[in-house]
């Protein structure tokens, strides 16, 4: 599920994204939780800021009311940064992913944004002990 527009109505579009997910039998943990983030927030202007959130499945995903379109998130080799604990400001993360650890490991981008795992998130854990996976395409 795509969201288009300001960051500050992500609740909205997650509530939504969720609701979709308990109907299609999407459900954590049995199906993965990811997010693409498709632009830097801090270089565009809200309107444009774009994520989508995605739900890890095998199955075809039908047409739906929500807006839900089947996508793929391409294998291949990324750096894989893990926080543990709250993951909702990743940017920090992600700044030193690509100002830090880039430049400094010899590695290239792959032409794919950044993306993150939501491998443990509440409610199903305390947030102390939530896990996000965040992935940085690689060459």
């Amino acid at each position: 599920m795509e969201h288009c527009g300001n960051p500050a109505r992500i609740p909205e579009t997650i509530r939504r994204f969720a609701a979709w997910r308990r109907s299609a039998g999407l459900v954590p943990p049995a199906s993965a939780t990811f997010t693409v983030f498709r632009c830097d927030p801090k270089s565009i202007p809200q309107e444009e800021f774009r994520i989508d959130l995605c739900a890890g499945t095998d199955r075809p995903v039908p047409a739906n009311d929500a807006g839900v379109e089947e996508g793929v998130l391409p294998g291949g080799r990324c750096a894989r940064f893990r926080i543990t604990g709250h993951g909702d400001d990743l940017e920090t993360h992600a700044s030193w992913l690509y100002r830090e650890w880039l430049p400094a490991s010899g590695e290239e981008l792959r032409d794919f944004p950044i993306f993150c795992e939501r491998v443990r998130f509440p409610p199903e854990v305390p947030e102390n002990e939530a896990v996000t996976d965040l992935y940085l395409p690689l060459r």
